[in-house]
């Protein structure tokens, strides 16, 4: 069977050194199944890796891409039910290709009610938001969100809501998030507004931060000691230092908890995440085919961007 892939042999700017490449898929490993993927998101976590950020974790050469929604067409005896349905093929490997291998116990079957476009985007961001929320409740308090246009933040505000927080307050960069966030009650204030962002730091119980950098600074120095710091990123691509008088930080990374899943956890979790999902609000997609992954990228690095690339590979 031949398999296309969107491959990297070496470390740098994504846009440099992807290619497409073509190879004999190898055979089947036990417990494994295969999935014909059908769509895969442009996400921060796609490119980051390709630029070396963890290079000690990633062998080269790797497929990139960390998610995305496929069709199985091949399985072991034990998950022989799974065959024609689609899943999420998790924790196996890069999914910008045509034909992903993963665990069967891992393969996340998807409900025939959510659609493509939403099941691509089901791991990611929706995983990290259900677990930090779990980790760190926002219920009865008063929530801070950075980056607030981004799909991560749009699911921390909409469940946090959910679980009882009492407002929920989104920096954003760009206007035109404005409207989109207070829709989903989400109330927006921008970032170059930096007395309002301090005083709602003053008055924020958690702060849920995907930025660091400068705005991380300017709201660690706002809030009160008894209040709490979320960091799950670095966008603004500088880190900062923590200072004696800022109140508890807490660093959030994805990774850090995966394994810590047992599969009946690992599919317990999706059950909550397909239900919320489907009352949520999400960001658009455009779907770019694979041939044209560079298109993806740069509609991806666009500022101001409210639809997410998502690259059609069935």
């Amino acid at each position: 069977m031949e398999n296309t892939a969107l491959c990297y042999r070496k470390f740098g700017e994504p846009e440099s050194v992807l290619r497409r490449e073509t190879a004999i898929k190898a055979s089947l490993k036990p417990g494994d199944i295969r999935v014909q993927m059908l769509m895969a998101p442009v996400n921060a976590s796609d490119l980051i890796p390709i630029t070396g950020a963890y290079r000690h974790r990633i062998t080269l050469p790797a497929v990139a891409g960390y998610e995305g929604v496929g069709r199985v067409i091949a399985a072991p005896d034990s998950a022989a039910a799974l065959i024609g349905t689609r899943v999420l093929p998790l924790c196996g490997e890069g999914t910008w290709q045509q034909y992903v291998d993963c665990p069967a116990t891992l393969a996340i079957p998807v409900p025939d009610t959510i659609p493509d476009s939403l099941a691509a985007r089901a791991f990611i961001n929706p995983l990290a938001a259900w677990l930090m929320l779990s980790l760190y409740p926002p219920q009865g308090k008063r929530v801070l969100l950075t980056a607030a246009g981004s799909d991560c933040a749009i699911l921390l505000g909409q469940w946090a809501l959910r679980q009882g927080a009492t407002e929920v307050y989104g920096i954003h960069r760009s206007a035109v998030h404005a409207d989109r966030l207070r829709a989903m009650g989400i109330l927006p204030v921008a970032q170059q507004d930096i007395d309002s962002v301090r005083a709602l730091a003053a008055a924020s119980d958690i702060v849920y931060d995907a930025t660091g950098g400068e705005l991380a600074l300017a709201i660690l120095g706002a809030m009160d000691k008894s209040a709490a710091f979320v960091c799950y990123g670095l966008l603004s691509g500088q880190p900062f230092a923590l200072q004696r008088h800022f109140p508890a930080v807490h660093w959030f990374h994805i990774r850090n908890y995966l394994d810590a899943l047992t599969p009946e956890a690992w599919q317990a979790a999706f059950c909550d995440i397909w239900s919320w999902l489907a009352a949520s609000h999400y960001s658009d997609t455009t779907l770019l085919p694979f041939t044209d992954w560079q298109s993806a990228l740069a509609h991806y690095r666009q500022a101001g961007r409210t639809h997410k690339p998502l690259l059609e590979i069935g």
